[in-house]
């Protein structure tokens, strides 16, 4: 891959932005709202599915990937793309986030972290080298620096000292990625919710270099004002010319509300994993499949939505096939929910190119509070 990974702006609205990343695999239209394939597939999808709902771009976990099928065991088949047949970007997180979240015994120190797998409770070490290693073996198109998550609630103190050591992890993560053209390393910036530690976290990374930067250490329970409280100053500690990644972002006015605030991409499990448990995502706000009110219903779960579940399928038809167990209900709900997220990032864009965001949203806002239809 000769050609390099670049961003540019194409409009402003306010701190809102719209662009696009080429990379040799892709465009990535901003704001991007990435679907999240753990372990090499985003659930109850196929890939050419989840291109046409819009996506540009997916995430894959290097810490799930690591622990199976093993990083070296995908490299020797081809590398990810060609494992899950995605041609299109990928972004894989750094699994420091994983490693304190999910994983079982574990041992932080100025190396790395020592954990015992979830999975089968084997050992591993990783470090930012091996974070390096393991997302080159994958072949991202994205890779992200390996950074420590502190458990929450924590003291300011134990928010600066993780941030710095973090801060230090980029450096090493740099250094590992060496120059990999076509490919991009996105530093991550920590400080929980303190002003000053966000700023001097931006700072260190700026001085290192990078070829985006993300917003980490959010959505992890803080709620959406402290959220977007930080939303409002943190993007502006970072460059203008580099894309702005809020990680692990969300709901539908979370997103909206971070466009607001100058971000430029995002991923969660959310439509997915609300998919698979019967939550639905709609104009009008979230609908509950499983209740009874949709048994005898014979109208679409949003009558504005062009996806497969709501042209070919009845919320009558959705009921039942959730209430039984059938594999096509999280199917069908994770298809819907995907698509009226990437419709949701085209009216963003579209929105911010015609200087018409405030009208967008206040629109967004106002369709949502009118709820669902009336029950029949």
């Amino acid at each position: 891959m000769s050609k390099r990974f670049s961003f540019s702006l194409n409009a402003t609205d306010g701190r809102a932005r719209t662009g696009v990343i080429d990379t040799p695999r892709g465009q990535i239209r901003t704001p991007a709202f990435m679907p999240v394939g753990t372990a090499a597939t985003v659930k109850a999808m196929l890939p050419e599915s989840v291109r046409q709902t819009g996506a540009d771009i997916l995430l894959g976990n290097t810490y799930h990937l690591m622990l199976r099928p093993g990083a070296e065991r995908v490299e020797r088949l081809g590398g990810l793309h060609r494992f899950m047949n995605w041609d299109r970007p990928i972004l894989t997180d750094s699994g420091g986030f994983q490693v304190m979240s999910l994983a079982g015994l574990r041992k932080l120190t100025e190396e790395g972290v020592t954990f015992a797998s979830h999975v089968d409770g084997s050992k591993h070490h990783l470090t930012p080298e091996r974070s390096m290693e393991i997302q080159r073996m994958l072949g991202s198109d994205i890779v992200m620096a390996f950074d420590e998550c502190p458990a929450l609630p924590a003291t300011e103190e134990e928010v600066a000292k993780s941030m710095r050591l973090s801060m230090r992890w980029a450096q090493r993560s740099r250094d590992a990625f060496g120059d990999r053209p076509g490919h991009a390393l996105f530093g991550i910036m920590q400080g929980g919710v303190t002003r000053d530690l966000r700023e001097e976290s931006a700072q260190a990374l700026q001085q290192i270099g990078f070829d985006g930067y993300a917003v980490g250490g959010l959505a992890v329970g803080e709620g959406q004002e402290a959220m977007f409280g930080v939303l409002d100053y943190a993007p502006g500690f970072l460059p203008e010319d580099k894309p702005r990644y809020l990680m692990g972002v969300g709901k539908p006015d979370d997103i909206v509300g971070a466009v607001q605030r100058g971000i430029d991409m995002m991923d969660c499990v959310l439509p997915s994993r609300s998919g698979r448990t019967g939550q639905a995502w709609t104009h009008r706000g979230q609908v509950n499949i499983k209740n009874a009110r949709h048994a005898d219903d014979p109208r679409p779960l949003d009558e504005n939505c062009s996806c497969p579940a709501c042209t070919g399928y009845s919320r009558a038809y959705l009921h039942h096939v959730f209430r039984s167990q059938e594999m096509i209900s999280g199917m069908l709900l994770t298809w819907h929910n995907l698509h009226y997220y990437q419709e949701l990032m085209a009216g963003l864009r579209g929105a911010i190119a015609e200087g018409q965001l405030d009208a967008f949203v206040a629109d967004f806002h106002a369709k949502r509070a009118e709820g669902d239809i009336e029950r029949l």
